[in-house]
């Protein structure tokens, strides 16, 4: 017999992260032949409801406020508080986001129950959900199964493949009503600092840069290349303390934790705490002066030279490349 499975999708300016689409990806097979609800909150989401239908749901439940304009984790934990107890699912989906990091925890309390966390794939053997996630910093991964209450669990992003849209589907869209009250916290105002492009968290290709970078300046051949190849920049602590980027591009233990497709290192000595936030990418290319730099143990191709001249060099070749497709 099929579960019911609900998955948050995660909203950013008014459009659905690809987490979102994953998680209903992972729902579905969880659910097997039961349903897939997909859960939207917010202050003008009912609109976006169809896209996670597409994308597999087979319907939707929207609890629309002005408070929910901006995050709070008590406003969305009332928001969904509501909505769980009208749904009573036998399962829960969130990205491993910064969003889902924060609030996940905070209903697993109420609900009295237990998080898998941080989930790299999702498999159904004998009649048990089987998760698998990554633990000491990536080096190895264990496989967890819910055996009592409501499954819950957080899915990294750009691990688990989502399903094709079909535009063809349809579904029921049906709104919620919460109280949304006593907040602590009420967002007035969002001040962007991160760069704009494509989200370091979700970027299928990532250039990151090091304290071999230099300076800010440094980073704007990184940029060229990731701009190119329509990747996202990101860097090392180390170029976050020195002042080289923002820390909203630190990639690590404690920074952002990535799985791209493509992961291409420029200055990175390759620290441990930095391993641990990239080491599961898909194909690994490093870049560096000194030939025994960490980096080049968990790299899949690895350059022994400048970055300066290196990095200059694959843009020509890539922007050749790209003129004769």
């Amino acid at each position: 017999m099929g579960k019911k499975v609900t998955v948050l999708g995660e909203v950013r300016d008014g459009a659905l992260r690809n987490v979102s689409f994953e998680g209903v990806a992972a729902a579905r097979k969880i659910a097997e032949d039961g349903e897939v609800v997909a859960v939207l909150l917010g202050s003008a989401v009912k609109d976006l409801a169809q896209e996670m239908i597409v994308a597999g749901a087979d319907r939707a439940v929207v609890v629309e406020d002005e408070k929910l304009a901006g995050y709070t984790s008590d406003g969305y934990a009332q928001a969904l508080l509501a909505v769980v107890e009208q749904e009573n699912p036998e399962a829960i989906l969130f990205g491993h986001t910064a969003l889902g990091k924060d609030l996940s925890p905070k209903i697993a309390s109420k609900l009295g129950c237990g998080l898998v966390s941080d989930a790299v794939n999702v498999e159904v053997e004998g009649g048990n959900v089987v998760f698998t996630r990554p633990i000491y910093s990536g080096k190895a991964f264990e496989k967890k199964i819910v055996t009592d209450g409501v499954i819950f669990a957080t899915i990294r992003p750009n691990n688990i493949p989502p399903l094709e849209k079909d535009a063809s589907r349809t579904g029921e869209v049906s709104e919620v009503s919460a109280e949304i009250k006593d907040l602590r916290t009420i967002v007035r105002e969002v001040a962007k600092k991160a760069t704009q492009g494509v989200d370091l968290s979700e970027a299928k290709v990532i250039v990151a840069g090091g304290r071999g970078v230099k300076s800010e300046e440094g980073f704007e051949p990184l940029q060229e290349l990731a701009n190119l190849l329509g990747g996202a920049v990101g860097a090392s602590r180390g170029a976050c303390d020195a002042e080289y980027c923002d820390y909203s591009l630190q990639i690590g233990q404690t920074g952002k934790v990535v799985t791209p497709d493509l992961y291409i290192a420029c200055g990175i000595s390759g620290a441990i705490q930095h391993l641990a936030g990239m080491s599961n990418s898909k194909v690994i290319v490093a870049i560096n002066k000194d030939p025994e730099a960490n980096i080049f143990k968990v790299a899949d191709y690895g350059i022994v030279g400048d970055l300066f001249e290196v990095v200059p060099l694959l843009v020509e070749e890539f922007k050749s490349l790209l003129v004769k497709a």
